[in-house]
């Protein structure tokens, strides 16, 4: 299986890329939402991939992180929910929208992203609101200030304040009372540790 490809961005679009590595061009499927943040072409670029691999296809899907995959393995396997659908979803809302508009039963929103109607959004409600909730990586992500909840370092000290017991919304409450109070480059280290003392 295939984890990630880094390589040169040689064309990109908003449904795809192709990454050169070693003189063999990787064709990569990628959300709107991952498109937006890919570099300039002819510049080194990481993508995450999930390998879909079926008798009769290997499709290579990439995101630009963690969360965005962790969604998109989520939603596949949601039934009635392929590959196409599922990247039409991380392309309609961002991963933050998804995880709000499925914790409080947000069908019409959801049935507002292209080829979801309403039975298969209450499938994503019904099938999904548990698993949400035990997913650290992409609880961490959620209910965070948008700027925030893009910086590893943040979603790694809201993970570790988790891991030590603390609430996912207590976590976040400590790291945003104390971050004007950090360097702008504090590791996470001190992030967490100046958390526990507030």
């Amino acid at each position: 299986m295939i984890t990630f490809l880094e390589g040169t961005l040689v064309e990109k679009s908003p449904a795809r890329l192709v990454l050169n590595i070693g003189g063999v061009g990787y064709e990569v499927f990628i959300p709107l939402r991952s498109f937006e943040k890919l570099p300039s072409l002819d510049q080194t670029c990481r993508v995450l991939i999930y390998d879909y691999l079926r008798e009769d296809q290997h499709v290579l899907y990439g995101f630009m992180t963690e969360e965005e995959r962790q969604m998109f393995t989520l939603l596949l396997g949601i039934s009635g929910i392929g590959p196409r659908l599922a990247m039409s979803a991380l392309s309609g809302l961002s991963v933050r929208e998804l995880i709000a508009a499925i914790s409080h039963s947000d069908v019409k929103r959801l049935s507002m992203i292209t080829g979801i109607g309403k039975k298969t959004a209450e499938r994503m409600v019904v099938e999904l609101r548990d698993k949400l909730a035990g997913s650290q990586a992409l609880e961490a992500s959620a209910g965070m200030p948008a700027g925030l909840a893009e910086d590893q370092r943040i979603k790694d000290a809201v993970r570790a304040l988790i891991a030590l017991g603390y609430k996912q919304a207590e976590s976040q409450q400590k790291i945003i009372s104390i971050l004007p109070r950090l360097p702008a480059d504090a590791p996470v280290e001190e992030i967490v540790r100046r958390s526990l003392l507030h």
